[in-house]
Order: structure tokens, then sequence, then C-alpha cells
């Protein structure tokens, strides 16, 4: 009886099985990781650097002009090194992955048997049993063997992979847009409250930015506008004391 009933299917045994709902799509986030993280380091970079080489100008009695060519330069310059170290490490990284793909092409062609136990052992090693993950080996395979073993195996998937130029670009540009902030404060500000007004504003602009950049990543608000802030505070206090001793040295 216990057999027979081992044979008979769970709608035959009243057992209801929900269809899987394919209109379902969950958020996420990681599709983001890419540009957001170039977009946010060159933001931030954009506004702690050029806020704290106008401070620290300033804090050396430098005329307006002065401080205002040393920011403009440190825009430009900022956002031209931002997009060439961006996009020589991501370049660096795409190699890296372009090479582990071809090594992986290779080996799937010269020992198909041994990549196929390979990845089975993999998804045993992630909680199936061993019989289950040598036929999902099998079929994953059959789809497309290459992508399975860059995705389970190396970990390279399309939405991580490394795009230099995207990256470069999303750092330049949110460098130049960080950097003309403080910059545009500093034309608007009198000498005397130039200081001042440059660090406060900045920090306002660090903490949108890190509360902005928290929430798109899905993290905690506070928390990234806390952390941004206290390495903003730190090289502008860090570049005024700078300015206040050479500027106190030459005077």
């Amino acid at each position: 009886m216990d057999g027979d009933n081992a044979k008979v299917g769970p709608q035959q045994r009243g057992i209801q099985i929900s269809p899987v709902n394919m209109s379902h799509k969950e958020k996420h986030r990681t599709d983001r990781i890419g540009w957001l993280r170039a977009a946010v380091l060159g933001a931030n970079d954009g506004i702690v650097s050029t806020a704290s080489l106008l401070i620290g100008v300033a804090a050396a009695h430098a005329e307006h002009s002065s401080v205002m060519l040393a920011g403009v330069a440190g825009l430009v310059a900022g956002a031209m090194s931002m997009a060439a170290g961006e996009y020589v490490s991501v370049h660096s990284q795409a190699d890296a992955e372009k090479a582990d793909l071809e090594r992986e092409s290779k080996e799937l062609a010269l020992s198909p048997h041994h990549e196929l136990h390979e990845l089975a052992g993999i998804y045993v090693d992630r909680g199936l049993e061993d019989g289950l993950a040598l036929e999902v080996a099998k079929q994953l395979t059959a789809h497309d063997a290459l992508g399975a073993h860059a995705r389970d195996e190396l970990g390279i998937t399309s939405t991580m992979t490394a795009r230099p130029v995207q990256a470069a670009i999303f750092s330049a540009v949110s460098f130049a847009v960080g950097a003309a902030l403080p910059l545009a404060v500093a034309a608007v500000t009198a000498d005397s409250a130039k200081i001042y007004l440059v660090g406060i504003s900045s920090l306002v602009f660090l903490a949108l930015l890190g509360g902005v950049a928290a929430r798109a990543g899905g993290a905690h608000v506070m928390t990234g506008a806390t952390r941004v802030l206290f390495w903003g505070a730190m090289a502008m206090a860090a570049t005024a004391a700078v300015g206040k001793l050479f500027g106190t040295a030459v005077g």
C-alpha cells in the first residue's frame, strides 16, 4: 500500500501545487555595483580633494584668483587622473577575466569529463546531493558549459564583469561634478569666510552623497553619510593645517 502511494503523484493525493509565478520580479542592486562604485568614488574624491585644496591654499593667505586657479586646475587634473586610473585598473581586471575564460575554454575542450565532475563538485559543496549535483552539471554543461564554469567556478557574471570605459567615464564626470560644488562656493565667498564656508558646505555635500549612495546600494543612509563625513573632515583639517603652517612660514 505504501509503495502504491509513493507512485501516486501529489495532485492525485489531493495536494495542490501552485504554478511558478513568472510575473514575480525581485529588485536587486548588484547590477549597479560597477557604475555606482565609480560614480561615488569620483564624486567623493572630487569634493574632498578640491575642497581640501581650496582650504589649504586659502589658509596660506593666497589671493582669491590664486585660490580659484588652484581649484580649477585641481578639477581638471583630478578628473583626468580618475578616468585614467579607473580605466587602467578596471582594464587589468577585465584582462584577468578574459585570460581565465580562455584557460577554462581550453580545459573544457581538452578534458570535458574532468570539468564536468569539477562543476558537480562545486554544487555538492553548495549542498546538493551527489546524483543531483551531477545531473545539474550535465544539464548546465549541455546548455552553456563555459557560462556555467565562468559563473560557478570563476565567479564571473555579466552583472559583475569589468567595464573599463564605463568606469572611466563615470569616474571622470562624477569627479568633475563633485569638484564643481566647493569650487562654486569658493567663487562667491569672501576671502575672510572662504575656509569656513567651503569646509561646511563640502561636509554637507559629502553627507548628501554618502546618504544617496547608501540608499542606492541598499545600505543604511546614516552609516553611509557618517563614513564619508569623517574622512572628508579629516582631509580638510589636514590640508588647512598644512596651508596655515606654510603660509605663516612664508609670511
